[in-house]
C-alpha cells in the first residue's frame, strides 16, 4: 500500500458516523503509547531493583526523579496539547493549508523547547534533590540519572509534538509503533548496560536517552512521508506568529496547570522522602501501576479533546455532547478494570520490581490506597478534555490547580506536619480527586449550556 493510501486509511472521520467505537479505537493506541513511555522508566526501576549493586538506593533514585522530570517537561507537554487542538480545529473546518502551517510551527516550538529543557535539567538536578530532602545514600545516583536523562529532552519534545500532529487526524497507531520499537530497544539496552557493564543507574539513563532518540526519529520520518494536511516538509519550517499565539493561548494554561501539579507532587515526594529509602522505593514501585491505570484515563481524555475540537469547529454540538458521555463511560470502565487486575494480583506485580520485604510493604500499602479510588479521576479528566476541545483552557486549569495542587499543598504542610503518617500522606490523592471532580464537572455543564445553546446542552 502506498504512503498516500496508508495516510487516508489511518485518518479517522470524527465528524460523521458512530462515536463510541471510534473514541475507543483512538484511545487504545494512545494508552498503549503512554504505557510504553512509562515502561522506559518502569524497566529502569525493575532492572536496577534486581541487578544493581545497591538495589534499594538505585530503585529510589530512579523513582524519585519522576516528579522532577514531570516538573521540567510538563509546561511544554501542555503546549503540545494546544498544538493538537489548533491542528484538529483546522482539520475539522477543512482548512488543509492552515493545518499544515500549524504542524510546521509546532515542530519548531518542539525543537526550541527541547534545548531549553536540557539546560533546565542539568542546572536544577542537584538543587531540586537537596530541596526534596532526597536521602543521602540516594542523592548521587538520583542526580546522575537526571543529568543523563536531560540530554534526551529535545527528542522527547519532538516525539510528543509530532505525535500530537498525527493524533489531530485520528492517527494513533503510528505513534504506538514508534514506542513499541524504542521500548524493546530500551529494555534490551537496560539489561546490557546494567548486567554486562555494571553501569547501574547511569546505564538505565543512557538506555532511555537512546530509546527517545529512536522514537522521535521514527515519528519525524512518518511526518516527512505523510501525504495528508499534516505532512512535514523541512523546507517549509517557519514559525507562524498567529499559530504560535493560538497554540500558546490554548496550551499555556494547560502547561502551567501541569507544572503546578508537578510542584505539588514534588512537595508530596519531599514529605515522602522523610519516611526513608524503603518508603521511597516502595512508592516508586506502586507508581508504575498507578501510572498505567491513569494512562487509560488520559488516553480517553486525549481522544475526547481531539473529537470535541473537530466537531465543535464544525458546529456539531449534538455530537460534542455525546462525546463527553461516551468518554466518561469508557474512561471509568477502563480504570475500574485495570485497577481490579493490579489489586487482585498485587503481590505478583510488586515482585517484578523488588525482592526487598520492606519495599514491598510500602508498595502494597500505597497501591491499595490509590487504586481503590482512582476512578474518581475520570470525572474531571473528561470534563477538562471536553472544555479544552471547545477552546476553554483557562477555567479547567484554574479549577484543577486548586483541587489537585493547592489542596494537596495545604494537606502536606498542615496535617502531615502534625501527624507523621504514610497513609495520611497518600490519602490526599483520592480526597483531591473528589474535590476537583465536583468543581470541574459543574463548570463543564455551565459552560456547555452557554457554548452549545440550551437546546444542545
Amino acid at each position: 500500500m502506498g504512503l498516500k493510501q496508508r495516510s487516508v486509511s489511518e485518518k479517522i472521520d470524527m465528524i460523521n458516523g458512530s462515536l463510541m467505537d471510534k473514541i475507543l479505537f483512538m484511545a487504545i493506541p494512545i494508552a498503549l503509547s503512554s504505557i510504553l513511555q512509562q515502561l522506559f522508566n518502569s524497566v529502569d526501576v525493575a532492572v536496577v531493583g534486581r541487578f544493581a549493586s545497591d538495589k534499594a538506593a538505585a530503585t529510589a533514585a530512579v523513582g524519585c526523579n519522576g516528579p522532577i522530570i514531570n516538573l521540567i517537561i510538563n509546561l511544554f507537554i501542555g503546549i503540545s496539547v494546544g498544538a493538537n487542538v489548533v491542528i484538529a480545529s483546522h482539520v475539522g473546518r477543512g482548512e488543509k493549508e492552515n493545518a499544515n502551517k500549524a504542524v510546521h510551527t509546532s515542530m519548531i516550538i518542539a525543537a526550541v523547547s527541547g534545548f531549553i529543557l536540557i539546560f533546565a535539567g542539568l542546572i536544577t538536578a542537584r538543587p531540586m534533590h537537596v530541596w526534596m530532602n532526597t536521602p543521602e545514600e540516594v542523592m548521587d545516583y538520583a542526580v546522575q540519572y537526571l543529568c543523563i536523562y536531560s540530554l534526551g529532552m529535545p527528542f522527547i519534545m519532538l516525539y510528543n509534538f509530532g505525535a500530537a500532529a498525527l493524533r489531530a487526524i485520528g492517527d494513533t497507531r503510528r505513534p504506538l509503533y514508534c514506542l513499541i520499537v524504542s521500548g524493546v530497544i530500551n529494555a534490551i539496552l537496560n539489561m546490557f548496560f546494567v548486567i554486562v557493564f555494571h553501569l547501574d543507574v547511569a546505564g538505565v539513563a543512557i538506555a532511555t536517552v537512546i530509546s527517545n532518540v529512536i522514537s522521535s526519529g521514527m515519528v519525524i520520518f512518518f511526518l516527512l512521508h505523510e501525504k495528508s494536511e499534516i505532512g512535514l516538509d523541512l523546507k517549509k519550517l517557519t514559525a507562524d506568529r498567529e499559530d504560535i499565539k493560538k497554540i500558546l493561548r490554548l496550551g499555556l494554561p494547560t502547561g502551567i496547570q501541569f507544572t503546578i501539579f508537578s510542584i505539588s507532587n514534588i512537595c508530596i515526594q519531599a514529605a515522602l522522602n522523610g519516611f526513608g529509602t524503603d518508603a521511597v522505593a516502595g512508592s516508586a514501585v506502586s507508581l508504575n501501576y498507578e501510572d498505567f491505570v491513569y494512562f487509560g484515563i488520559a488516553a480517553v481524555n486525549q481522544a475526547v479533546v481531539t473529537f470535541t475540537s473537530q466537531n465543535y469547529a464544525a458546529g456539531r454540538y449534538d455530537r460534542c455532547r455525546k462525546i463527553f458521555t461516551y468518554g466518561l463511560v469508557e474512561s471509568v470502565a477502563i480504570c475500574v478494570f485495570m485497577s481490579a487486575v493490579f489489586l487482585m494480583w498485587s503481590d505478583f506485580f510488586i515482585s517484578i520490581f523488588t525482592v526487598e520485604p520492606e519495599v514491598a510493604y510500602y508498595a502494597s500499602l500505597r497501591l491499595k490506597l490509590i487504586l481503590m479510588f482512582n476512578f474518581i479521576e475520570c470525572s474531571y479528566e473528561i470534563s477538562v478534555a471536553a472544555l479544552r476541545g471547545m477552546g476553554y483552557s483557562l477555567v479547567p486549569a484554574v479549577l484543577t490547580v486548586f483541587g489537585t495542587c493547592i489542596l494537596r499543598l495545604i494537606w502536606v504542610f498542615t496535617l502531615c506536619r502534625v501527624f507523621h503518617s504514610f497513609t495520611l500522606l497518600i490519602a490526599v490523592y483520592p480526597i483531591s480527586w473528589l474535590v476537583t471532580g465536583v468543581a470541574v464537572t459543574a463548570a463543564y455543564f455551565i459552560i456547555r449550556k452557554k457554548a452549545y445553546g440550551t437546546e444542545n446542552a
